[in-house]
């Protein structure tokens, strides 16, 4: 049996004996019931300048090597998106660098892929509207010319310049129109990101749904779905309810995505979560399972790691990443525990335990015996007393 120690925030220390994960066996046939993409992060040089401020400097062989992880579970990939730390260290360079790697490798293992569209390579804070279109159209042409599907992103700048919904149904129609594929559109919520209060025109949901819903039906063409991550799972299931035909809702909603993805007797959500890279041999388990009709399974595979993405993505939920990387660590995806512009120090001790003992209990530690090493070390080095050794004897 291997144990752990766990941290209270209190200071107290108390033992986890760690199950077995999962049971994931990769899948023989693509995945069918449900679309699903983990937003994957990247993994910096654990020896690299990589603090707050300096420019991303990446382990690119770990870092690709994730994605392949997530394909080989049937899972696409969603690239160069906020979990890779997009707005908080990723610069623009690393992003396009990301972003042409990502699609290279995709192209060689036949694996799914779609990356960012956004308009934060643009220095200024305040620009005008047709700067925020020009800023789109060019790093959607970068993408597509490097043969990555694409997810319009949340802008900040357009949030700053709009002054209300007409604003945002010009700029989305000028860009939609000169996509080469069908986007996913992404409406990101203020806990991931406050300055976008008020996107798509309004601070009331059902009044910004009403603006990207015609959105989509101008651009029907040019609009493969969205992906809402308002961690509202009412107002996810008002909008897929009324989606134009054809087009699909990808839940981003860390905190209901298991209702969501299993749906109604009206429709369900497919999937484009960040959660996912966290616990992607469960998610492929869950949805092969989905594949066979075997809903009960479903339900018992994921129910148990919504508790363990809920307390990842809790609020500040835009440090979340931190959680995402101290997994990838803990199940042996990265050397160290270590994120660009520093953000591994973004949670607290007792914050990570918490994802120690909820990812137990989720299956979700792919290496129990490599996971308790690495957090007794952690531990260890921030000299708290009584941890544990993996036989479960006290120190």
């Amino acid at each position: 049996m291997t144990s752990v120690s766990l941290l209270s925030a209190e200071g107290e220390v108390t033992s986890l004996d760690l199950r077995e994960p999962v049971a994931a066996s990769r899948p023989t046939a693509p995945l069918s019931s449900r679309t699903a993409y983990a937003a994957a992060h990247v993994v910096p040089k654990a020896w690299g300048e990589n603090v707050p401020g300096a420019p991303a400097d990446l382990d690119w062989d770990a870092t690709l090597a994730y994605r392949h992880h997530v394909w080989s579970f049937g899972l696409g990939v969603a690239d160069a998106m906020d979990t890779a730390q997009r707005n908080m260290g990723l610069d623009t360079a690393a992003t396009r660098e990301l972003i042409t790697r990502s699609a290279a490798e995709a192209a060689s293992v036949g694996g799914a892929l779609v990356v960012g569209v956004n308009t934060d390579h643009l220095a200024e804070e305040q620009v005008s509207l047709d700067a925020v279109a020009d800023a789109y159209l060019e790093q959607l042409a970068f993408a597509e010319d490097a043969g990555a599907g694409t997810v319009l992103m949340a802008s900040r700048h357009l949030a700053r310049a709009a002054q209300g919904a007409d604003d945002y149904r010009r700029v989305y129609d000028r860009v939609l129109s000169a996509a080469q594929s069908p986007v996913v559109l992404h409406w990101l919520g203020t806990a991931f990101d406050p300055s976008l209060a008020g996107y798509f025109g309004s601070t009331d949901v059902a009044a910004a749904s009403d603006t990207l819903l015609q959105i989509m039906t101008d651009n029907v063409d040019h609009v493969a779905g969205v992906k809402m991550s308002l961690l509202d799972a009412d107002a996810e299931i008002a909008v897929r309810r009324r989606l134009p035909s054809g087009a699909t809702m990808f839940t981003g909603d860390d905190f209901n995505y298991v209702d969501l993805i299993a749906g109604d007797e009206q429709g369900h959500s497919d999937a484009l979560l960040g959660a996912f890279t966290a616990i992607a041999p469960a998610a492929s388990a869950a949805i092969q399972a989905l594949d066979a009709g075997d809903t009960a399974g479903y339900e018992r595979i994921l129910r148990p790691t919504e508790a363990l993405s809920r307390h990842i993505f809790a609020a500040p939920t835009y440090y979340y990443k931190t959680g995402i990387a101290f997994l990838s660590w803990m199940n042996g995806h990265q050397p160290a525990f270590s994120m660009v512009g520093g953000l591994h120090a973004a949670r607290s001790l007792p914050h990570l335990s918490e994802i120690v003992r909820l990812a137990d209990a989720a299956g979700a530690l792919e290496h129990p015996e490599l996971a308790a090493e690495r957090w007794t070390g952690l531990l260890r080095t921030a000299g708290v007393v009584g941890t544990l050794t993996s036989a479960g004897g006290a120190r």
